[in-house]
């Protein structure tokens, strides 16, 4: 078994090169590193899988450059719960103003994070957020039938634009957004927070440095019980079933663990309804299995009436797994070698949006940009399309 050394990361960065610039929601983040020698440790940081979290966050931070201003779009449960307040935590950039259709939850929003009414739109009124100098992104947290109509929006009024996933309801969708943002010169992004953690940059870790060699086979599932109808049950809105909300981190997850390299075919089976009243026109219980080129497999499931939050890759060499695995905080993680050290982050949604940030500001590329979004809507399309016709479906990007 390889030796591990649990290291401090506010210990190294609060000294030296990096002391004052490390984001007080990673402050005391301890994260199991291989033993490295001191030589090899500092030659090599951008190697260190917890250090790859968030190298923009961590290292590009300059305090003379202005927060950058986000305005967010829709002020659902996503946006109270998770957006605003890591908005607060953020360094590199802030809330300055919101879309709704509410102005009086408008106008509390507005108290609450300290920006003008006159920052507050409806959806009708997106376009003059192009004469607002203070909000520089847009963050579209609407439900998913509404993603490609805001995004485009948001591009055309000049602003750079984050997605939350799915990235829009079909692939000719996140065509017509990608298509927008470029046209605008504007960045887009994909709300894919677990990018940012570091049980999954683990497993990312694990691929770039072939610890265990290709991962060959794969399994993941995230179901929990819904009991209240919300949009997400119904098609028009939501696109499809918990396939859109909960299995799009699936696919994400095995992805990660193929390096990102799409698989070669899909077969899926949508499961009886036990609640057919429930989910009228989406599915209600889905799996699928991928098949890569080099051999590898992987099982996928998904379900708004079940419970299940975990992922396992197997290799040669070793394997990784995780679960909870797709949750915003109590993940656990652990590989053939031992268990994967990292305390939670206050955070994942902070990191996200904070990366982008700097990608912005320094004209940096996304590490989750929108032709990721798209190849994911590709592989629920195929899944789709597997169900429905009962066979083997080859995926083409």
């Amino acid at each position: 078994m390889t030796n591990n050394a649990t290291v401090g990361l506010s210990d190294g960065l609060r000294s030296g090169a990096f002391a004052g610039i490390m984001p007080h929601f990673l402050m005391n983040t301890p994260i199991v590193f291989p033993a490295v020698s001191r030589r090899r440790f500092l030659g090599g940081l951008s190697a260190a899988g917890a250090l790859a979290l968030a190298p923009r966050s961590l290292f590009a931070l300059d305090p003379a450059k202005k927060k950058l201003g986000v305005a967010l779009v829709g002020l659902g449960g996503y946006a109270t719960g998770q957006l605003g307040p890591a908005l607060k935590l953020t360094e590199n950039c802030r809330l300055a103003g919101v879309v709704t259709g509410s102005p009086a939850k408008g106008a509390k929003w507005a108290k609450d994070y300290g920006f003008p009414e006159t920052s507050i739109y409806s959806y009708d009124t997106m376009g003059r957020m192009a004469d607002n100098p203070d909000i520089d992104i847009v963050y579209v947290v609407t439900p998913n039938a509404l993603h490609a109509e805001h995004a485009i929006a948001a591009a055309k009024a000049g602003k750079h634009v984050i997605c939350e996933k799915p990235m829009a309801n079909t692939v000719a969708e996140c065509d017509a957004i990608i298509a927008a943002c470029k046209a605008a010169g504007v960045k887009l992004s994909v709300g894919y927070r677990l990018h940012f953690d570091p049980f999954h940059e683990e497993l990312r870790r694990l691929v770039r440095t072939s610890e265990f060699g290709p991962f060959m086979k794969m399994d993941g599932g995230f179901a929990f019980t819904m009991g209240k109808k919300v949009w997400r049950a119904e098609k028009k809105l939501a696109g499809g079933g918990p396939l859109m909300d909960l299995g799009v981190y699936v696919i994400q997850e095995t992805l990660m663990a193929t390096g990102g390299v799409p698989p070669v075919a899909i077969t899926a089976r949508e499961l009886p309804k036990k609640r057919p009243e429930f989910f009228l026109d989406v599915e209600e219980s889905i799996m699928w299995t991928m098949e890569f080129a080099n051999g590898a497999r992987a099982e996928g499931y998904t379900s708004y009436n079940d419970n299940r939050n975990d992922f396992r890759a197997e290799a040669l060499g070793g394997w990784y797994e995780v679960g909870p695995a797709y949750s915003y905080r109590g993940l656990q993680a652990a590989t053939s070698r031992g268990r994967v050290v990292a305390t939670q982050l206050a955070s994942q949604q902070a990191l996200q949006i904070d990366d982008f940030a700097l990608c912005v500001r320094d004209n940096l590329p996304t590490r989750v940009p929108g032709e990721m979004g798209r190849r994911d809507m590709v592989m629920v399309e195929a899944i789709y399309a597997s169900a429905a016709a009962g066979k083997r479906v080859e995926v083409k990007l």
